[in-house]
């Protein structure tokens, strides 16, 4: 019998309402040591920005990833890198931008980011980041932060997109090169509308799975209600995408999901 898998996306620094999610799901000890065993626990992105403490989410995911031997895994968010960017860039001016300039700091200001990520991101945090993946397959599940098709400018396999990934994240003084990076993985609703299924089912033949699981878009934005009203992550695009984020920094619930067998 297969291990449980779990999933949860955009945190958003909300750091002990995640702690208390995992210790509700039982897979974290009332220390908030990893106690989950064999279960697959997948982080994928947002740890920053717009909540109380996004460091404090990354050291979390990074010690849970460290205690677990293997079990525990993250993927790469936008967030992570416009963090990552505002760290390198600043407010340098990104080339092409035309008649509104187009900086890291100038969208990071817009986007909810937070002086004290900045103050406490150090050299080390920066090198475990740009080691992560933005894209993973876990069994039946194909597993993005966003729910967008651009992941395959950078390749058609899993391993291609993520070394190319990491390739471009490694040249810290190219700021087109990251621009693009976070440019891309802002977009969404790339399986959503008529065509939807159609797209999401070209996309999982690409990359793999039988499922696309995404955080990124908020549940309650696309069902038009009110954050605390969402209980559930959001199952569309004819079962073929499964939304995560349950909209934690304007109210809404941590959605810690035990992924479902595809049927």
């Amino acid at each position: 019998m297969s291990a449980p898998v779990y999933a949860v996306s955009d945190v958003h620094g909300h750091v002990e309402i995640l702690a208390e999610a995992l210790r509700e799901a039982g897979l974290v000890d009332p220390r908030g040591r990893w106690c989950g065993g064999r279960t697959r626990l997948w982080f994928l992105g947002d740890f920053f920005d717009r909540g109380p403490s996004g460091i404090g989410v990354l050291e979390l995911v990074r010690r849970l990833v460290e205690e677990s031997d293997g079990s525990v895994r993250a993927l790469l968010g936008n967030h992570e890198i416009l963090a990552m960017g505002m760290k390198l860039f600043g407010s340098t001016e990104v080339p092409g931008g035309g008649a509104v300039p187009r900086s890291f700091e100038r969208s990071w200001t817009l986007n909810g980011g937070r002086a004290d990520d900045q103050e406490g991101l150090t050299e080390d945090h920066l090198a475990w980041l740009m080691r992560l993946p933005v894209v993973a397959r876990q069994d039946q599940w194909l597993l993005v932060h966003s729910d967008t098709t651009e992941y395959l400018h950078w390749g058609d396999k899993v391993a291609t997109i993520n070394a190319r990934v990491a390739q471009l994240m490694s040249r810290t003084d190219d700021i087109t090169a990251w621009w693009e990076i976070w440019r891309r993985m802002t977009t969404r609703y790339a399986f959503r509308g008529d065509d939807g299924p159609k797209v999401a089912r070209a996309f999982l033949r690409r990359l793999g799975g039988r499922r696309i699981v995404h955080g990124h878009s908020i549940v309650a934005d696309w069902l038009g209600v009110d954050y605390p009203e969402v209980s559930e992550p959001l199952l569309y695009a004819d079962g073929l995408a499964l939304g995560i984020d349950g909209g934690i920094n304007n109210g809404g619930p941590c959605l810690l999901t035990r992924l479902a067998p595809v049927r």
